[in-house]
């Protein structure tokens, strides 16, 4: 496992350093706050809205990391009535004790999800997990460019280290396997806002916004993919 440290952000959440990269999880300006922006917010509340009416949701992860994002996820899932199958891919889990020092549960809907965030890191991987009624996890210990998938999904959490820090899981090549992986009318969400990224992701034919960023952050992406099949 990847040496972290548990950090705190302004908003009082934790995250997690990596020396190894010289990089964090989240924002320092606050890590349950860019989370809820750029994913829920942006990302799952955005997709309801131009799909009311329909009662499930597939995910896609990449970079389960300290489960902020699968949290939050679940506490939506629960408030919507709304059935979530989330995907996560993950190649370097956090170890159990870096997982007990996340403070996500006790912040998170008052704590009552807090046995179910542990649950989600303790739960095994390559299998479908029901959390709750309405969420099942499948954490996968892949990389992105070793995933394989025949199934499709809804709606893509793009979370991966920075492109300086991490810049093969945003070369085209990659971003052209999580286009094939979306499913008509399906969105794509990330904090990152390069222009490359951009340029790649039209070029896919994907529909690109440039939407205000989380705090401490200018902007973020979004992209979606056309409705016919």
């Amino acid at each position: 496992m990847r040496e972290v440290k548990v950090i705190e952000t302004e908003d009082g959440s934790s995250s997690l350093f990596l020396p190894e990269l010289n990089e964090t999880y989240h924002s320092f300006h606050g890590a349950l706050g860019e989370s809820r922006h750029v994913f829920i917010k942006m990302g799952l509340a955005h997709w309801r809205e131009q799909f009311l009416d329909v009662r499930e949701l597939h995910v896609l992860e990449v970079g389960f990391g300290t489960g902020l994002n699968a949290l939050l996820s679940l506490e939506a899932a629960e408030q919507e009535k709304l059935t979530i199958n989330f995907t996560s891919l993950e190649p370097y889990p956090i170890a159990a004790e870096t997982v007990q020092a996340l403070n996500y549960g006790s912040m998170v809907a008052e704590g009552r999800y807090e046995n179910d965030f542990l649950r989600m890191h303790t739960c095994p991987w390559g299998e479908a997990v029901k959390i709750s009624p309405y969420f099942t996890l499948r954490k996968e210990r892949y990389k992105l460019e070793d995933f394989s998938a025949t199934a499709t999904y809804d709606l893509i959490f793009f979370d991966a280290f920075a492109p300086s820090k991490q810049a093969e899981l945003w070369e085209k090549e990659q971003l052209e396997k999580i286009s094939r992986l979306m499913a008509p009318g399906a969105i794509f969400t990330t904090y990152c806002a390069k222009g490359q990224l951009k340029r790649d992701l039209k070029a896919l034919g994907l529909e690109v916004e440039t939407l205000p960023g989380a705090p401490g952050k200018k902007e973020m992406v979004r992209a979606g993919k056309s409705g016919e099949a």
